[in-house]
């Protein structure tokens, strides 16, 4: 049995929330009662959307997110819609589209005007109708532009190509008819190969969108699934619900496998839902319970235990729904990680709380925020109706970067290997040689098979964090140099973790060896 260390280092073990103050939160705003599980609020780096409470129609604000304090009680809204409004989501790939859904079994693509509304919105610039029952769930696709997914209480998936000039669509360009009961959440790995859904009859299914085909499916027996997540590309799902004996309960699922769960976690025996957000970047997952104020933290492993138990943030003041901000909207010169918008009902505000972890340096830190996904998509539309699939284009997040199309790059891209020229064929033959210049050119082969086994012996030696220098030449252009600093910085943060591992192993051993020693003593 090997040996393992009680003791565990982490980077985000001192993860905290910070709510901000009075006067960078948003008040005076009429949240929405719908009893409808979901967020109700979407965020980008520029605009915060929230669902409101109105009579006659479905109606939600937009708000420019530097514009906190108190809101104006005849502020402009978007309403088009002629039932209440049950979900929102922002373009990834545009700051200024946003989708909605209602009860009125519709959904609608708004352009909010720049740089904020001036009056009311009532005209869309899209209207998908192709439901027959409420909306409510939409989803866009997270790499390919204008491709978005909407799920309603008909127990469909449709999906709607937007890449076109007409502004009513009557049918989307492909149907998903797999689930018998109404599907409570949808969520794409980081390609968005592959589509995981909760549903009320307890199963968790995967699906292939391009084929609408379930791949796996939970047995739901022991385990009643509200919300599921896909934990970006490690191919494992979380799913939030309820146990058999009907506590809270989070369960971590192999994608592959959903038969039997990698972890069952019972939390407590509360009836709120926990809203699931992961963090791809720190591998770190927050559930966020509806209808209190604890956002309880973990972080992910690749080994048991699964889920290590970081930390809570805990509030007097209980959250409707929630809001998260994209990666490339954080303050980096403080070290935030993740940031929340609460919705508090009661006192009609946006709370922003911000995740932070402590550094004593105000410089940027390399190892917290490595590249994410930026505003580029990687596939159009029609590429992906083609089948293609393809990973994010990341950015960095280091200020004063430029995001270019130079710096964007694949994940998990193949370097492309250059074509071997095609060899030259002489037809003359050489002249007639001499003695004396085929001892020269002996010679001359003699030395050069010298410089070669001495270049041999120095590749050998010249190796340095796990990079050939003769098989990676030194870059070139300013996009391999930003690779390669990356790849060094990434190697440098593993070393440094297996320092800090070596070294309490070594505190744990001499502990061990002093009780040895104590024990002898006594005897």
């Amino acid at each position: 049995m090997s040996w393992q260390s009680q003791y565990r280092t982490s980077k985000y073990r001192h993860v905290f929330g910070k709510p901000a103050n009075k006067e960078n939160c948003y008040d005076n705003v009429p949240i929405t009662r719908s009893v409808h599980d979901n967020h109700f609020c979407a965020v980008n780096p520029t605009l915060i959307a929230v669902v409101t409470e109105c009579a006659g129609g479905g109606v939600f604000i937009v708000i420019p997110i530097q514009q906190s304090g108190k809101l104006d009680p005849h502020y402009p809204k978007v309403c088009g819609h002629k039932g209440n409004v049950l979900d929102i989501k922002w373009n990834p790939f545009d700051d200024y589209v946003i989708a909605s859904c209602s009860e009125d079994a519709s959904v609608k693509i708004w352009d909010i005007p720049k740089p904020c509304l001036s009056k009311n919105i009532t005209n869309a610039r899209k209207e998908l109708l192709g439901h027959s029952r409420r909306v409510g769930l939409i989803e866009w696709h997270p790499t390919a532009s204008n491709i978005i997914f909407s799920t309603a209480y008909d127990y469909k998936i449709l999906i709607w190509n937007l890449d076109n000039d007409d502004p009513v669509i009557y049918s989307p360009v492909r149907t998903i008819e797999c689930h018998k009961d109404v599907i409570l959440s949808l969520s794409f790995n980081m390609d968005g190969s592959l589509l995981a859904t909760s549903c009320k009859d307890r199963k968790v299914r995967v699906i292939d969108p391009h084929k609408g085909r379930v791949i796996q499916e939970s047995d739901g027996k022991s385990h009643k699934a509200s919300k599921v997540l896909f934990l970006g590309n490690t191919k494992r799902l979380i799913s939030t619900g309820t146990s058999h004996w009907n506590n809270r309960q989070v369960v971590l699922l192999d994608q592959d496998d959903l038969s039997v769960p990698l972890h069952e976690e019972d939390l407590d025996g509360s009836s709120g839902l926990f809203f699931p957000f992961f963090d791809s970047d720190t591998n770190v997952l927050y559930l966020v319970g509806k209808g209190e104020g604890n956002i309880r933290y973990y972080e992910v492993n690749s080994q048991k235990p699964y889920l290590q138990y970081l930390n809570e943030y805990r509030s007097l003041l209980p959250q409707k729904g929630i809001g998260v901000l994209p990666k490339r909207g954080l303050d980096v010169s403080s070290c935030e990680v993740f940031r929340f918008y609460r919705l508090i009902t009661v006192k009609g505000i946006i709370e922003p709380v911000s995740m932070i972890v402590p550094r004593r340096s105000e410089s940027y830190q390399e190892d917290i925020y490595p590249m994410t996904a930026g505003t580029q998509p990687a596939l159009t539309a029609r590429e992906w109706l083609n089948g293609i699939n393809r990973g994010p284009l990341l950015v960095s997040l280091k200020p004063g970067s430029k995001p270019s199309l130079s710096q964007i790059t694949l994940p998990d891209e193949e370097p492309k290997v250059p074509a071997k020229q095609p060899k030259k064929i002489y037809e003359e033959k050489p002249p007639t040689k001499t003695v004396w210049e085929i001892e020269y050119k002996t010679e001359i082969i003699r030395e050069d098979r010298g410089k070669r086994r001495a270049t041999g012996r120095l590749q050998d030696s010249l190796i340095s964090n796990g990079f050939d220098l003769f098989e990676c030449p030194p870059p070139k252009t300013e996009n391999e140099l930003l690779q390669m600093f990356y790849k060094q910085q990434e190697e440098i943060r593993r070393l440094r973790d297996q320092l800090n591992q070596r070294d309490v192993q070594i505190c744990q051993l001499e502990l061990e060896i002093k009780n040895v020693r104590n024990c002898a003593a006594t005897y």
